[in-house]
Formats: structure tokens, sequence, C-alpha cells
């Protein structure tokens, strides 16, 4: 199974694409891992959301392979344990899925476009967090789900 984080927007604070980079760098121990970034919505249409998320949607669905599962990182989503994220992980490893994909959104979130081509919608948290954040959340548990599924212990 290849991971894929699709993100929109370049991560403009060094430190959380550090992080992001080194939690990548430990997914490849277990996975292929990468990270895509799709342009943002242009400044001039950046302050209205609908069209923003409508433009970033365009740019997101182009990036998805045809066949991929789509995670879509939002905060109306599903909330669940690492524990339960973990055996999402593996359900989705052990039959077979080749492509899973995290999409994380810009500043406005996802459009409904998005929503519906997602597989699960997931949520972090009920918090609302930057992309650069959920970035480097998202692929902590990544990692986290792949060191419990190979019973490697990593800090609770």
């Amino acid at each position: 199974m290849n991971i894929t984080f699709l993100v929109v927007g370049k991560t403009k604070s060094l430190h959380w694409d550090a992080l992001a980079r080194d939690y990548s760098d430990r997914i490849r121990c277990f996975l292929p891992c990468e990270t895509k970034i799709v342009r943002s919505a242009e400044a001039t249409i950046a302050a209205d959301p609908e069209l923003a998320r409508a433009r970033e949607a365009k740019h997101i669905l182009a990036a998805l392979p045809t066949a991929a599962a789509v995670i879509v990182l939002d905060v109306a989503g599903e909330v669940i344990s690492s524990e339960a994220f973990a055996e999402k992980l593996r359900r989705w490893r052990d039959t077979g899925v080749r492509d899973l994909y995290f999409v994380i959104g810009g500043r406005w979130g996802v459009a409904e476009v998005v929503h519906r081509r997602a597989t699960w919608c997931w949520s972090l948290s009920r918090l609302t967090f930057t992309h650069e954040m959920a970035r480097v959340l998202a692929a902590e548990q990544v990692y986290r789900a792949l060191t419990r599924l190979a019973n490697i212990p990593y800090a609770k």
C-alpha cells in the first residue's frame, strides 16, 4: 500500500515542514510514502470560501488516481481513537488497497465534491487546526498505527 498526503498549498513554516518530513520518513520504514502539494486558490479569490474551495477541488480531484482510497481530513469527520485508526489502516492494507490518499484542504477546507469522492472523512479533533498542523498530526497517527500493527513499541 502506498501512502500519499495530498496537501493544498505549500507549508510556510520550516518547523512544521520538517516535522511532516520526519514522520513521512518514518512511515517509509513500513510503506512507500510521499507528499503531493496542489496549488491553493489565488489571493484574488482566496477570501471567498466557496470560490476558493471550488478552485482547489479541481486541483485535488485531478491529483487523485481513480482507484485510490481517499481519506478527507475535516473537523466534521469521524473522531476515532488511535487504536481504531490502526484497525482501519490494517483493513485497508489487508484488503488490497493499493493507494491511500490523505487529503488536507486549504484554509477553508474542501469542497463537497471532494467529500463525495472520499472513502472516509476523518477528524483529528473537534478543534480546528491549520493545514500545516493537520499534515503533521495525520502523519504521526499513520506512523503510530503502523508501529502498532508491527508490534513495535511507540510512546503513548
